[in-house]
């Protein structure tokens, strides 16, 4: 599913047009992404929780060449699943 096809749904089961279903999705997802930069989490019972990790600095190796290179510090978003997500992927009750 890609982002119009979810945009369909959501506008479909809210009964929403499909603007303002995109315009929803649209925030939630800017939301996410500003708590996320600030270094909050977000959690979404049921569903999960997006956080932020740190990547070390470390060192890799050019594949080309096999040359050392440096590889920076970073920070990375993480997003772990709840417990009803995994049971439904899982299909347990």
């Amino acid at each position: 599913m890609n982002k119009a096809e979810l945009v369909e749904k959501i506008a479909d089961e809210a009964e929403l047009s499909k603007a303002s279903a995109e315009r929803a999705l649209n925030s939630a997802i800017d939301n996410i992404i500003k708590s996320i930069t600030k270094g909050d989490s977000v959690q979404l019972v049921g569903f999960g929780t997006f956080s932020q990790g740190k990547r070390s600095a470390r060192v890799g190796r050019n594949p080309k060449t096999g040359e050392a290179i440096k590889i920076a510090a970073s920070k990375t978003a993480k997003f772990s699943a709840g417990k009803a997500f995994k049971d439904s992927v899982n299909k347990r009750k």
